[in-house]
């Protein structure tokens, strides 16, 4: 890969920026690695590089996660994750790469202007959380923006909410290796990168928890939710021109 060391410093702040603002580092990874990688390869990548991100979390994370939110959210998530990463198959990578551009602009956006935006923690709500972040995630390669704001409908500690999440995500990302692996996304010659995002993802969560403890976890997320507008926008006028 050209310019590996620039790769691995933005692998790097994706993941330091997940950690702080309790988004999938997906949100920033899938974008920063479309630009060094074709969408489909960026896909089966990602879903490798979330596995050993969630196991780092939920080792830095580990006072306590919510079992009921597991199973409530986290298997509709899992079962329609594949259904999406089959269907991604089927569909033009321009459209997905467009479809990613468009959501990260939305989600960004509806987030920066409804900053109150909540759901009601019901168990319907959770269902459909998890199932929409499923199939989003199958598609588009992040789903971790729709999860969290379901996961945050009930007040859980940002230990809790930090590990559920991982715990989950692990779940997904797990279900959709397999089927990228059959689909041919994930390929021998990218095998190289799994030690080195591996290393990424232990540096970034460490980085993440300790600015964690010295700023305001609801600025930062503004920041962070800034950052995902302008990502989106230059990837969709990347994609257009």
């Amino acid at each position: 890969m050209e310019n590996l060391p620039l790769f691995i410093l933005l692998a790097l702040l994706a993941e330091i920026l997940e950690t702080v603002g309790g988004f999938g580092s997906s949100l920033f990874f899938v974008p920063i690695a479309s630009y060094f990688l074709d969408f489909h390869s960026v896909l089966g990548i990602t879903a490798l590089f979330h596995v050993s991100s969630n196991l780092t979390k939920i080792a830095f994370f580990r006072k306590g996660f919510d079992k009921r939110l597991i199973f409530t959210i986290g298997i509709p998530a899992v079962l329609f994750v594949i259904a999406g990463a089959f269907l991604g198959k089927f569909i033009e990578t321009k459209i997905l790469e467009i479809s990613l551009a468009i959501f990260l602009i939305v989600v960004s956006l509806v987030l920066l202007i409804f900053k109150k935006l909540t759901v009601k923690p019901t168990l319907s709500n959770s269902i459909i959380g998890g199932t929409i972040s499923g199939l989003v995630a199958g598609l588009l390669g992040t789903g971790g923006a729709i999860r969290g704001i379901t996961l945050s409908a009930f007040n859980l500690r940002m230990e809790v909410f930090i590990a559920t999440s991982a715990i989950i995500d692990l779940g997904i990302d797990s279900s959709r290796s397999v089927v990228y692996w059959f689909n041919g996304y994930i390929h021998k010659d990218d095998f190289y990168l799994i030690p080195i995002l591996f290393l990424v993802s232990i540096m970034g969560t460490f980085i993440g928890k300790k600015i964690l403890t010295r700023i305001s976890e609801k600025q930062f997320k503004s920041i962070v939710l800034i950052l995902i507008l302008f990502t989106g926008i230059i990837t969709l006028f990347k994609v257009i021109s």
